[in-house]
């Protein structure tokens, strides 16, 4: 059975809009199963950087200790909705934990792979997969060869800085495009090519083009379909056991218009769940 663990951060995003991220995750809390879900009370204040490039770093360190916590009492798979993308930072630390050939799946206008060094805004959601694979802040990520980098697939990116195309030449990440996605076994052949015991997913909604989803802050053109999204999950379930996920990135305009996104959006929960 998934069980449901809300995470309404806003800190690591780098958005004017980055405390609407409460009310997107508040709206998706709504509609999921009472007693399978748990909400984080996540702290309001900003944090402080302490003098690293990393803004809002002391209350990002805050919320990944209560999620890491909170997902220590579950043996069951987690779907985690945010907030942020920073939220996946813990979740994928805890599936790698009991499988150690894990695949991330990284689904995802942007593919967050900058370091404090190279982020233009500092923002951690932009560094977050960076983390992952053991790169940047120590405060913040994980130990280096938790995660390699030839088991991390990033897709549906369309937004790239020029310090993360050269990451992805480096490290050797298998990247899939938009057009790529559109063969909905493009991503499921990749996961198995890779070969794993398990695979975690992430999806921030920015992935969906911007005619699918009007709460996202940062929305950029000739994005995925619900449609294709969705099936492309359903192919890599299909194959792989599912030991985690995340959703992040929603951001309505406001509280009453949090409600106009979420036949989509519950596509996508069901897709991971």
């Amino acid at each position: 059975m998934t069980r449901y663990l809300v995470v309404p951060q806003w800190q690591g995003s780098p958005s004017s809009r980055a405390m609407q991220l409460i009310d997107g995750a508040q709206a998706i809390a709504g509609d999921l199963p009472r007693g399978s879900t748990t909400v984080l009370d996540v702290v309001m204040e900003a944090g402080e950087g302490l003098g690293t490039g990393i803004q809002r770093l002391s209350a990002l360190q805050h919320v990944r200790d209560q999620i890491a916590t909170a997902l220590d009492s579950h043996e069951d798979a987690v779907l985690t909705i945010g907030g942020d993308c920073g939220v996946a930072l813990a979740p994928i630390a805890h599936a790698a934990r009991g499988h150690s050939s894990l695949t991330v799946v990284w689904l995802d206008a942007h593919p967050d792979l900058n370091t404090p060094d190279s982020s233009p805004s500092g923002a951690f959601a932009g560094m977050v997969l960076r983390a992952v694979l053991g790169e940047g802040e120590a405060g913040l990520a994980l130990a280096t060869g938790m995660i390699a980098p030839e088991r991390v697939i990033v897709a549906g990116a369309r937004s790239f800085d020029d310090a993360e195309l050269e990451a992805i030449r480096a490290l050797g990440i298998t990247t899939l495009t938009v057009t790529d996605m559109g063969d909905p076994d493009a991503l499921s052949a990749a996961v198995r090519a890779i070969g794993s015991d398990g695979v975690y997913i992430h999806v921030d909604v920015d992935v969906l083009d911007p005619s699918e989803l009007a709460g996202n802050a940062h929305p950029e053109p000739f994005g995925l379909t619900v449609g294709e999204l969705t099936s492309a999950i359903a192919r890599v379930r299909a194959e792989s056991p599912l030991v985690g996920s995340s959703i992040a990135g929603y951001s309505p305009a406001s509280p009453d218009r949090a409600t106009d996104d979420l036949g989509a959006l519950l596509r996508v929960v069901g897709a991971l769940a």
